[in-house]
């Protein structure tokens, strides 16, 4: 009932009923005013002939009321100019008080007036106080309100403090501060906590959000402790001080975004790159890992190409929705075909290819993080090298007229199961590409694909998110890089260039010092990099060690032949193969390593067929027989 009448009285209406409220005010100002002039003078005329003083000055009081704005003052917003105004209220009434003294009513002594506008002051401004006070109650209790802690009771705190208190949809419930000699003191009307405190007190008082009012520590110092408390569970939010937002001081440190050519260590090559859509137009095409980060690429610019028909082919139906819905919404009068399934099951990929007549496949579904291919052995052997011949041999029987696999400079010498297992997919590829005389295979080889999952990029933006260090495993690392847009250009490339057995590599110029990469995306973030030189810097760089297999210097090729294309910045790699009775021992071996769960044969099969690295750990230490 309460929240019904706070909520649905009109502006004007409030206006009214506060004009009447300051009416009612004035005369109970007057009538205290004559009680306690009465208490010390007996002599007092009558109350019944002084209605006529009070009544007058309760109209005068209306007016200077209206006068002076008083009824337009919103509860909340009542202030130190609203008690100013209200003050000048009081004084007009108790001048006028006086004037009307000298005709309506018996004199009475000008003190009684002085204590008159006194009261009316305190009445005035009390009545406002109080009322805003039990709406605001009345008013909040009907809204679900945001609980905020605020960590950190300084200025900057206190101030949100404050602001909140005038909020309707937030509710402040406490500060944290590290400094012991204000826990357990109330500031700003709030109780302080020591930090140890904060997980009982989001449970027991249902914290909503935690607010970070803390302008003066570093930026990593406040990611680090916003780190913490979501392990916790809460939302974390972070504060400039209100100096810095109106610009009293600097607001932070001029961010400047990171180069991409800066990063890759040469200019972006989109746009020397040719055209495909000669290529892909009004055909049918399959995707596989299209779900992944160059899969969904891939599409996004096959359906720029305008094709007949995009099948996506993927076993993760998060990523499979996100990309069939993205390319819906891009382009909604298209054949876009999902396929919720894995590459080894060759009926449903004969169905596929069947039923929409497949004409070119892009082979992008791979396991490619390094470490988890590491310790999962069998399942990376599996599905990079079985997959890929398990479509392979169905795209060869269903009359496709391209199949595009999309490989990894970790192919090259491999030291990891990951490169290894993607280097006897490009071999699997190679000798069907001798024996095919319909289907064109090709390869494609990529480096380190910028902002693709499990990249180094969106790992380094974590850790400094989180306020360092970041983790470098070597400080000689070298990486070769590719934007994604440049790998599914590339791709679609090989497509169009193919003439069977192609290995295609981009020319990405010089390799790029992950050190260095570390500190431009550091600096690029607005931090600088704590070492030896800087020991007051904001974020370290952490060396970890090169993990199991990792190399320090990634390579393109294998051999040093290369053949030209129509295209200067695409090489042809000319590489060795092994023949189709060495490809038939060693997918045999490795079938029955898989069936008998058995790591160490698949080791052996790696070490008997890959050429590696002098540095190979994953493989093992036994040379090609």
């Amino acid at each position: 009932m309460l929240y019904w009448l706070v909520t649905s009285l009109t502006r004007a209406q409030k206006q009214v009923l506060f004009l009447l409220t300051d009416m009612a005010m004035v005369g109970v100002a007057l009538v205290s005013a004559l009680a306690l002039n009465a208490a010390v003078n007996p002599d007092l005329p009558g109350l019944w002939q002084l209605v006529p003083l009070i009544a007058a000055t309760t109209l005068v009081g209306a007016a200077a009321s209206w006068y002076f704005g008083l009824p337009k003052f919103t509860l909340n917003a009542y202030d130190t100019r609203g008690i100013t105004r209200t003050a000048g209220f009081a004084a007009v009434c108790a001048i006028a008080a006086v004037a009307l003294n000298r005709v309506l009513s018996p004199a009475l002594a000008l003190p009684l007036f002085f204590n008159f506008a006194l009261i009316l002051v305190v009445l005035g401004t009390s009545w406002r106080l109080i009322a805003r006070y039990l709406t605001l109650e009345i008013y909040r209790r009907g809204l679900n309100r945001m609980r905020v802690l605020i960590y950190g009771a300084g200025q900057t705190g206190q101030q949100l403090a404050v602001a909140l208190s005038h909020d309707n949809k937030i509710d402040p419930i406490c500060f944290v501060d590290d400094n012991p000699t204000l826990q357990s003191q109330v500031v700003a009307g709030l109780r302080v906590h020591a930090p140890s405190a904060i997980p009982e007190i989001i449970q027991r008082r249902s914290i909503d959000r935690v607010v970070l009012a803390m302008p003066s520590i570093s930026q990593p110092q406040i990611a680090r402790i916003a780190h913490k408390l979501r392990t916790i569970g809460c939302e974390v939010h972070a504060l400039p001080s209100f100096a810095e937002l109106v610009g009293e001081r600097e607001l932070r440190k001029s961010v400047t975004p990171v180069s991409l050519n800066d990063l890759l260590g040469r200019n972006r090559l989109e746009s020397e790159l040719p055209g495909v859509s000669h290529a892909y137009s009004g055909r049918r095409i399959m995707v596989t890992g299209a779900g992944g980060s160059i899969g969904s690429e891939l599409c996004r610019q096959l359906i720029a190409c305008k094709p007949e028909c995009v099948v996506l082919v993927d076993h993760s139906e998060l990523g499979l929705y996100s990309i069939e819905k993205e390319l819906r919404e891009l382009e909604a009068g298209m054949s876009i075909v999902p396929i919720l399934g894995s590459v080894l099951d060759a009926t449903l990929m004969a169905r596929i290819m069947r039923d929409h007549r497949i004409e070119a496949v892009l082979h992008a579904a791979a396991y490619k993080h390094l470490p988890l291919v590491e310790c999962n052995v069998l399942s990376g052997m599996n599905n990079n090298v079985i997959g890929t011949k398990v479509l392979a041999d169905v795209a060869r029987e269903a009359g496709v007229e391209r199949f595009i696999l999309v490989s990894s400079d970790k192919a090259v010498r491999p030291t990891n199961v990951m490169g290894a297992s993607k280097r006897l997919a490009e071999l699997v590829v190679q000798d069907l590409a001798t024996r095919s005389t319909g289907t064109r295979f090709s390869m494609v080889r990529f480096g380190n694909v910028l902002g693709s999952s499990g990249s180094v990029i969106p790992l380094f933006e974590e850790q400094i998110a989180r306020g360092g260090p970041v983790t470098l495993t070597d400080p000689k690392v070298t990486r070769y890089f590719m934007t994604i847009s440049e790998a599914a250009r590339l791709v679609l490339l090989a497509g169009s260039f193919a003439r069977g057995g192609d290995v295609f590599v981009l020319d990405m110029g010089e390799p790029v010092p992950i050190k260095k990469l570390a500190r431009q995306m550091i600096e690029g973030a607005g931090y600088t990099v704590r070492d030896d030189k800087t020991p007051d810097g904001d974020i370290e760089i952490e060396v970890t060690g090169l993990r199991k297999g990792e190399k320090l210097h990634e390579e393109l090729l294998i051999s040093q032949d290369m053949l030209t294309t129509p295209h200067h910045k695409i090489l042809r790699a000319q590489e060795g193969f092994l023949s189709e009775f060495e490809i038939a021992t060693a997918l045999k071996d490795l079938r029955t390593a898989i069936a008998g769960l058995d790591e160490t044969q698949a080791r052996d099969v790696i070490a008997r067929w890959v050429e590696h690295g002098e540095d190979a750990s994953a493989t093992g230490e036994v040379q090609r027989g």
